[in-house]
């Protein structure tokens, strides 16, 4: 099982205009989850303090904060980042249509029965991932910072000319139908069915089609980031299966 995980609580990323792991077919991983982790893509971008008056190779040190500032050591999530350009370079902002995603749960009612419902068919016309998404259920809500979105998706294009992020929570990733290659600013993951992804608040993101089509489910977490649950009586030989976090990548230049 592979995750992405900013649960990765100090994944480091360095740019460089280098031509230096660009394939997102090839991604490059690090084994753990909730573990502590530094990558570059560089040898030498890493600086040995978080943000250096000067970074190596000119880059642009940024924090990305999971948590308050003042959580706990064990709790605190934070990563440190080094940009080819920094975050705030970038278009202004487009509202976009909702489309089908809801995140205010009681505009509708829920009946008391029992629901089925058959895989969201393939789009006819283009729609990437975003386009695709579908919310069928939830509780609680983004203002309570409590419960979870329901959502399936459906696509047959990649993410080409946009990104996105999740500002109101984490998002569990589980592909049915066709693999998808998740391009993150903390690195690049590929997915395919029988494996999940786990992408942090806050973090952009693209989702790219390497077969063409995919179908398939994501849990939208409003509340407490993800763990992994105690072990119990199986002690360590109840670990679960292996998790990877994606290394240090190049992507653009000046």
């Amino acid at each position: 099982m592979s995750g992405v995980t900013q649960i990765v609580t100090n994944a480091r990323m360095a740019d460089s205009a280098a031509a230096v792991r660009t394939d997102p077919a090839s991604p490059q991983y690090q084994a753990g989850f909730g573990n502590q982790f530094s990558t570059e893509a560089l040898p030498g971008a890493l600086p040995v303090h978080n943000s250096p008056q000067v970074c190596p190779y000119g880059l642009f040190a940024e924090q990305l904060s999971g948590t308050a500032f003042t959580a706990p050591r064990a709790s605190n999530r934070r990563t440190w980042l080094y940009r080819i350009r920094p975050a705030a370079v970038h278009r202004p902002f487009a509202r976009i249509d909702n489309g089908r995603l809801v995140g205010d749960f009681a505009e509708v009612e829920t009946p008391p029965n029992q629901l089925r419902w058959d895989p969201p068919p393939l789009p006819c016309g283009p729609s990437d991932f975003i386009d695709g998404l579908i919310t069928m259920g939830g509780n609680g809500g983004p203002h309570e910072q409590i419960g979870c979105g329901i959502h399936l998706y459906a696509a047959n294009r990649s993410m080409t000319t946009r990104a996105f992020y999740d500002a109101d929570g984490e998002l569990l990733i589980v592909p049915q139908q066709g693999r998808l290659a998740l391009v993150t600013e903390l690195g690049w993951m590929l997915i395919e069915p029988l494996e999940v992804a786990v992408i942090p608040r806050g973090v952009r993101f693209r989702v790219e089609l390497p077969d063409g089509a995919a179908r398939g489910y994501v849990c939208e977490n409003f509340g407490a980031a993800f763990r992994l649950p105690d072990l119990g009586r199986l002690g360590r030989t109840g670990l679960p299966a292996r998790f990877s976090n994606p290394g240090g990548v190049v992507r653009g230049s000046r």
